[in-house]
């Protein structure tokens, strides 16, 4: 069975957020999705559009949340606790957050975005140009490097895919180097 068709007898063929049934595509969670079912919902074109871009959002189409935030599928209730946290200026988002519960882990993958803060508390990742580096990026070595701890080095030119950032520090991220995860400071790495 693909993935669509399971998300579609999982959802009854509506949006898993609005209950929308026109136009409904598979959302992969981000930022680092697990894919399959548990890291995807099927959603509508309006609600991935306003997900994707905050600036378009309209406060009044995500009151549906209020239903949707008790869906059984962790990656259903992380969407709605990120688009919750983004509407906390309105005192109807801040009621619903209140009131809602993740597990532990689910509030791990919820925060990973880190739309729940505000811009201010945000942690930005940037390469030695100055481009934001996001979860899964694909980065390239600009210098060698000494792996430390061990005889490793890793040198200028080597790739580094699917990134992951480390949420209390900005200059550094976490990748896969000859089949080993090291920590590599920011500076030393470029954008692909």
């Amino acid at each position: 069975m693909s993935l669509l068709q399971e998300l579609q007898d999982r959802s009854g063929n509506q949006c898993e957020l609005c209950a929308s049934t026109k136009n409904l595509r598979i959302y992969e969670v981000p930022p680092i999705s697990t894919g399959g079912v548990d890291g995807s919902i099927l959603a509508c074109d309006h609600c991935i559009e306003q997900i994707n871009n905050p600036e378009t959002v309209d406060s009044n189409h995500w009151r549906c949340l209020n239903d949707s935030m008790w869906s059984e599928f962790s990656a259903v209730k992380v969407v709605a606790w990120r688009m919750l946290h983004r509407l906390k200026k309105d005192g109807w988002s801040q009621d619903l957050l209140d009131m809602m519960y993740l597990e532990p882990e689910e509030l791990n993958f919820a925060q990973a975005s880190g739309d729940h803060l505000d811009e201010s508390e945000k942690i930005i990742h940037r390469d030695s140009n100055g481009a934001i580096l996001q979860a899964g990026d694909n980065v390239v070595l600009i210098k060698d490097l000494k792996v430390k701890g061990s005889s490793m080095v890793c040198k200028q030119g080597t790739a580094v895919r699917r990134i992951s950032l480390d949420q209390e520090n900005a200059e550094y991220i976490e990748g896969k180097v000859d089949g080993q995860n090291i920590v590599i400071v920011t500076k030393y790495v470029k954008k692909l």
